[in-house]
């Protein structure tokens, strides 16, 4: 079975992306929770793919809270729709929004096109990712360890003034 790949950038830092594989089969709603998983977000909120162009205008509409995809409906289901029926071209762009309150979103693209599936892997599957994803809430893990090591080290230059050492500025007055 052919698998679609794609790259999903978080919108406010094009630096921050998460490349991910899907079978053709697979349907928004899977990708949709793989999204999550890579960037570590929880799946409390409502979401919702949109068909864009070149220029990220979103257009027709796939969301995780309609159930059943009617004639003429406003959306389609992520549940019922699969990714490949909407793959149109080889430069397919959608936009990603998570939890309508915060507005998370996310660019996605088409990047590639494998014939056939790797059978030592799972789908949908994030093979490739790039910087620290944002905090959906509070600070992650390791943007703790790195406040960490600034605070230490400014606390370390604290206690050198503490210390009795003195800057060229402390020196003169001295005199």
């Amino acid at each position: 079975m052919p698998v679609l790949k794609f790259r999903v950038y978080w919108e406010d830092e094009d630096t921050i992306y998460r490349d991910i594989a899907l079978l053709t089969g697979q349907t928004f709603s899977e990708f949709h929770e793989a999204i999550l998983k890579a960037f570590e977000f929880d799946n409390k909120h409502a979401a919702s793919f949109f068909e864009s162009n070149d220029k990220w205008v979103r257009f027709r509409e796939i969301s995780s809270e309609v159930m059943v995809n009617k004639k003429d409906a406003p959306a389609l289901s992520m549940i019922k729709t699969p990714v490949s029926a909407l793959v149109d071209n080889p430069n397919k762009k959608f936009v990603y929004e998570y939890d309508r309150v915060k507005k998370w979103t996310f660019l996605i693209e088409l990047i590639g096109l494998d014939k056939e599936e790797s059978f030592k892997i799972t789908y949908p599957h994030c093979f490739r990712k790039e910087g620290i994803a944002p905090a959906q809430s509070g600070v992650k893990g390791i943007a703790v360890e790195r406040m960490m090591e600034i605070e230490e080290k400014y606390d370390l230059g604290q206690q050198e003034m503490d210390e009795g050492f003195t800057d060229d500025a402390g020196a003169a007055e001295e005199l």
